[in-house]
């Protein structure tokens, strides 16, 4: 019945979206009226031509969001050969639940099982149905854990929840697509806020319903301790997913690399870091409800599975690995990757090169900040690595490092510069080829010699930042086969190939002249003689459909965001800033009043990117 009453409200709320926006039209056209009759017509066209665009935009917004189809989750599907068992167990889940089976199972790379139906008539309808099941949960949970998700979410369908799921969509979307559309001072927007509240209100409470009717699905077929345990994991496993990405992926990614088994890889790093996951399991802090949440909290869920009534056998806990459902996960695992990861130029390699190659890569990217920063300093044409031991000889370390270290006397900047002075040497000894890293699931990548054995240049760099003990730690570089002279800047310019546009804005002023400038994932397009300012959001347009965006950066000035050392913000509206770049010269970067933006979050989005570069 809840499924009915939700479904109702969503279709009430949406009705309801166009009421008050043709409402608000009406009134804004009986102001203009009333306004005309005691002023003139410019002023009446000032207060009313800004409500009447901005309505005229949210219906436009809401009309485009009911129309939008809800686009299936990419992922792989998974057909009888690939996943026999998991079918099996899906198919007898869903004849416990008393509901069909779906018509696909789609393999997908997140920490999530989900359900969806293409119904129609809002919902009343039903239609073809797809189960979505994360590859992070075969390849952490055990079977029983797995049988109790995937209950779950045949529970959603035996209580027909799927069957609004377009019309929760849509109903969201309209939202979403009003409220981006509508400036955050116009009056128009509080109302449709206002509204947009009331509606997420009602949904979620009816939604937050729904989540404990499919959890006693979970108790009586996956039994009480399965389906609290995979809810507990869940949380952890998030977490342990972001940080394989953040620590493993991320890295070598950025650097234009790719590991050719990235899905495989988690599963690695879950099996050297089970007792983590464990950890995670168990000090996971449960978080207070919110009525603004579409799920209840792990807390409330696990207690009402506890008062859920014996009406049923225990099940029988099955303690595999999940991971047997698939007939071979390792297949999956790439076949996932294939099928959704664009890896656009970037270099496929096995995850012990591409662990190395993208460690490598940080060091070379902090080693070259330092080396850019000394030539200015000390007007060596070419910096590297001799330049700064020049600086150490001198006595002038301390005077260098300050800019690195917020420390006060140049003596003790010099000692505590020995933490840049390791990575330096460290990328010296790669340069030389004289060390490598090395691949650990259980730790941080290794520093090893060609017999494999660790490397510690940890001593070693504080003594290259004495004066005193800089001969001795030359004569173990030399040891080691290191020579400094080799270990130089590199001009690392970002590959704009698989770059993205993210935002631009038009005749913005850089040092006194005005250019239009494309905000990418990686850089700034700097385009000269733009044009007329009240033309901007057309050229912009205009530039990013006419050639493709690494095209682009040939044809006009690109800065890579790794060459603008500090941004020093002045002002955010209109945007004010000034650029200190790596070779020393400072730029100054003014919006004009009258300035357009090819998106309307342009603006925020480039003050994110400058608040990042200056952390």
């Amino acid at each position: 019945m809840s499924a009915t009453y939700r479904a109702l409200a969503s279709v009430l709320m949406l009705v309801g979206f166009y009421v008050v926006a043709l409402l608000q039209l009406a009134a804004a056209v009986g102001l203009a009226l009333w306004v005309h009759q005691w002023a003139g017509d410019l002023i009446t066209a000032k207060i009313t031509i800004p409500l009447v665009v901005a309505l005229s935009a949210a219906l436009a917004g809401l009309w485009r969001a009911i129309r939008t189809r809800h686009e299936p989750v990419p992922g792989l599907a998974l057909g009888e050969r690939e996943a026999p068992q998991l079918w099996a167990t899906v198919r007898e889940l869903a004849a416990a639940v008393g509901t069909r089976a779906p018509d696909e199972i789609r393999l997908v790379p997140e920490v999530n099982a989900a359900v969806a139906e293409q119904s129609t008539l809002l919902g009343l309808v039903g239609g073809r149905r797809t189960m979505c099941v994360g590859l992070p949960l075969l390849q952490a949970m055990r079977v029983d854990e797995l049988r109790s998700v995937l209950a779950h979410e045949l529970g959603h369908y035996s209580g027909r929840h799927t069957r609004l799921g377009g019309v929760a969509y849509r109903g969201r979307l309209a939202i979403a697509e009003t409220i981006a559309r509508i400036g955050p001072r116009n009056p128009v927007g509080w109302v449709f806020r206002g509204y947009a509240k009331l509606y997420l209100l009602v949904d979620n409470a009816a939604s937050r319903r729904q989540e404990l009717e499919a959890d006693r699905s979970s108790v009586r077929l996956a039994g009480r301790e399965a389906a609290s345990s995979a809810l507990r994991t869940l949380p952890a496993l998030d977490a342990a997913w972001a940080s394989y990405l953040r620590r493993y992926v991320e890295p070598g990614w950025s650097a234009g690399l790719a590991p050719d088994d990235l899905f495989g890889g988690f599963g690695r790093m879950l099996a050297a870091r089970g007792d983590e996951l464990s950890g995670l399991r168990e000090s996971t802090p449960d978080r207070a409800a919110s009525r603004w949440d579409t799920h209840p909290p792990i807390g409330v869920r696990v207690a009402a599975m506890n008062d859920a009534p014996d009406d049923a056998p225990t099940p029988t806990p099955d303690e595999r690995p999940a991971a047997v459902l698939l007939a071979d996960i390792d297949a999956s695992c790439r076949a996932l990757q294939q099928a959704v990861v664009r890896h656009e130029d970037r270099r496929l390699l096995p995850w012990p090169e591409f662990v190395a190659a993208a460690v490598a890569a940080g060091v070379r990217a902090e080693a070259d900040a330092v080396y850019r920063a000394a030539g200015p300093f000390t007007g060596a044409p070419e910096p590297g690595l001799a330049t700064v031991l020049d600086l150490v000889r001198a006595g002038r370390l301390g005077e260098f490092a300050t800019q690195f270290l917020a420390v006060g006397p140049h003596r003790e900047a010099a000692a505590r510069f020995a933490g840049p002075m390791e990575s330096l040497l460290v990328d010296a000894a790669l340069v030389a080829g004289r060390a490598r890293f090395r691949l650990s699931w259980s730790g941080p990548a290794e520093l090893v010699g060609a017999d494999g054995e660790p490397w510690d240049l940890t001593e070693v760099a504080k003594l290259a930042v004495d004066p005193a003990t800089l001969d001795e730690a030359l004569a173990r570089l030399a040891e080691l086969g290191v020579d400094p002279s080799d270990a130089t800047v590199v001009q690392r310019r970002v590959s704009a190939r698989d770059a993205d546009v993210v935002g631009g804005l038009a005749n913005i002023k850089i040092d006194g002249t005005e250019y239009d400038v494309l905000v990418l994932d990686r850089g700034l397009v700097l385009v000269a003689d733009p044009g007329r300012a009240s033309q901007g959001e057309r050229r912009l347009r205009a530039l990013v459909a006419s050639v493709p965006v690494a095209e682009l950066t040939q044809r006009h000035t690109f800065w890579p965001y790794e060459e603008i050392a500090s941004v020093a913000i002045k002002r955010e509206v209109p945007l004010k800033a000034e650029l200190t770049l790596h070779d020393g010269r400072t730029v100054a970067l003014r919006e004009r009043h009258t300035s357009d933006v090819l998106e309307w979050n342009s603006r925020d989005l480039l003050l994110a990117i400058f608040r990042r570069i200056d952390e």
